[in-house]
């Protein structure tokens, strides 16, 4: 078992909501404390770039937000987790499913707007994203 997965399941009777992303699935599920909620194609660092593998606690949540490093790109719904990495709502819907951005995790506009409203719902400090390779 990894080093996320281990701390996941140390933390996960504690949490009402987790986010888990597998890096080679291109694929998100999304759980609670009832079992799983969603299940979800993704798109997270393409070659050259990266994702960040982990246990993280959301820290900002911005339901319009632009990107300061790549020419004011849209990132709606985003759900940031580590530095300038998030989770957030794309317009390149087709490349779901596949390596395709600088290192954020990408999900279609319906999906990141659901995640995000069930975030606000359960709390920042009650949510953990896995991410695991």
């Amino acid at each position: 078992m990894s080093i996320a997965l281990t701390v996941w399941a140390a933390t996960a009777a504690a949490q009402s909501l987790w986010i888990e992303v597998d890096l080679s699935e291109q694929q998100m599920i999304v759980r609670d404390t009832q079992g799983p909620l969603f299940k979800w194609p993704v798109s997270t660092a393409r070659s050259g770039k990266c994702t960040p593998v982990g246990v993280y606690t959301p820290y900002l949540l911005k339901r319009r937000h632009f990107s300061t490093l790549y020419d004011g790109a849209p990132m709606p719904h985003s759900i940031f987790f580590s530095g300038n990495y998030a989770i957030h709502g794309t317009t390149q819907v087709d490349r779901l499913g596949e390596p395709a951005s600088a290192g954020c995790i990408r999900l279609a506009p319906e999906n990141a707007e659901v995640l995000f409203e069930r975030l606000l719902e359960v709390g920042k400090e009650d949510t953990r994203v896995v991410i695991k390779e």
